[in-house]
């Protein structure tokens, strides 16, 4: 029953210096350091300089290797720790930065890995990690609505290759080439110049942008946001309510334990009657 107690407590311990601000702010702050180190290598500098930022990127390492046992060895359930794709991707990437810069052919990977640590930042932030979440999962609905805009894109490209090829071959010369030149009017890109230089041979053409420009630029835009915004929502109150579940189970643990010492002090109080 010691034993089993003393396990415990230092599990909270390390649970406590996983969760705590301190070691969360540290944790950011070397990832920020790694990002800084990755962008001052791509300039010139001098071979001590270098030296440093290769002792550097090993002790980052290092630093990210004992981070990823420290979370696997506070999980309660080791075997749902990879269920988790951030800790998977988070795995990866430390796993990848320990290969050697020096090996010719994994020095490659190894620097592209390196490059990624610094995607950590989205794992280790919770506010970060919750809008990616978010947007992964309001890409199916997206998916949808970028069907229906593919769909005006392609009627309104054909539309524009059949009147306005003979005007400007190289802005509509086929289907192809005029959705390119729909995406650069959708994205207001000089649209105008375009809209001028056919409204002197068809003069109510600027009805054929404006209505596209409403359909993609307001339409489906918002309607791409207001999904997203659902998907947020509904997010936020499934942590909410995940939250809250934690916070229970972690007051039945807590009064589980304060349980157990109790009865340890009761069996102490009832060896020291029995001896006396």
């Amino acid at each position: 029953m010691t034993q089993d107690s003393s396990t415990a407590s230092r599990l909270a311990q390390l649970q406590r210096i996983e969760s705590s601000k301190i070691f969360q702010i540290a944790v950011i702050s070397i990832i920020v350091l790694s990002a800084l180190a990755i962008g001052a290598k791509t300039y010139e500098l001098p071979p001590y300089v270098e030296q440093s930022l290769i002792v550097m990127d090993k002790a980052v390492t290092l630093f990210f290797l004992a981070e990823i046992l420290l979370r696997f060895a506070v999980c309660q359930d080791k075997k749902r720790f990879f269920n988790n794709g951030w800790n998977i991707f988070d795995t990866i990437v430390v796993l990848g930065s320990l290969i050697p810069l020096d090996n010719s052919e994994a020095v490659l990977l190894g620097r592209l890995l390196r490059v990624f640590r610094v995607l950590r930042l989205v794992s280790v932030v919770p506010e970060l990690r919750f809008l990616i979440d978010s947007l992964l999962k309001a890409i199916p609905r997206m998916s949808y609505i970028a069907l229906l805009m593919f769909i005006i894109f392609y009627i309104y490209g054909a539309m524009g290759s059949m009147f306005f090829a003979a005007i400007d071959e190289a802005l509509w010369g086929d289907v192809a080439i005029s959705m390119l030149t729909l995406f650069r009017v959708a994205t207001f890109e000089d649209w105008t110049d375009i809209m001028y230089a056919t409204m002197d041979v068809y003069p109510l053409s600027w009805v054929y942008y404006l209505t596209f420009i409403f359909l993609t630029a307001f339409v489906f835009l918002n309607m791409m946001i207001g999904s997203i915004l659902e998907v947020m929502g509904e997010e936020k109150n499934a942590l909410q309510t995940k939250q809250a579940h934690d916070e229970r189970e972690h007051m039945s643990q807590q009064l589980v334990m304060v349980q157990q010492q109790l009865d340890e002090l009761k069996s102490l109080v009832k060896d020291q009657a029995l001896r006396r």
